[in-house]
């Protein structure tokens, strides 16, 4: 289980991700995330959350959730209008696996973005 800093909202998530994505993209980034992806029924979110939606896009695909008392990124989901138009891709999401005890993410490949200056792959490891 998944906790924001508050622990007002709670993630529990039925498996490992198959890896992890440092996406370094200007949202992504900002926000520190490193997203496991699930299918939606895999994820339960628990607590309150709000939205947002990046503001330099005029049709933005995702909508990032966070803690509204702590302010931690908690994960995203598709918006209705990206989900409208891509029927077939709508059932994934991505989970703030940072949120998460390291002990919990023990052997998942962490992968950095094509775009970084980091070229490496990177596993957790718990000593």
């Amino acid at each position: 289980m998944g906790s924001c800093h508050c622990g007002k909202v709670t993630l529990r998530v039925a498996s490992k991700p198959g890896y992890i994505n440092e996406c370094n993209c200007s949202l992504c980034a900002s926000h520190g995330a490193w997203w496991g992806y699930y299918q939606i029924n895999d994820v339960q979110v628990d607590g309150k959350t709000r939205g947002y939606v990046r503001v330099d896009y005029a049709d933005p695909a995702v909508m990032v959730h966070f803690c509204p008392d702590c302010g931690c990124t908690t994960h995203w989901a598709f918006t209705e209008s990206f989900a409208a138009s891509h029927p077939t891709e709508i059932d994934r999401m991505g989970v703030n696996m940072r949120l998460f005890a390291v002990a919990a993410l023990d052997g998942v490949e962490l992968r950095f973005s094509a775009r970084t200056r980091i070229a490496a792959a990177v596993r957790f490891f718990c000593l």
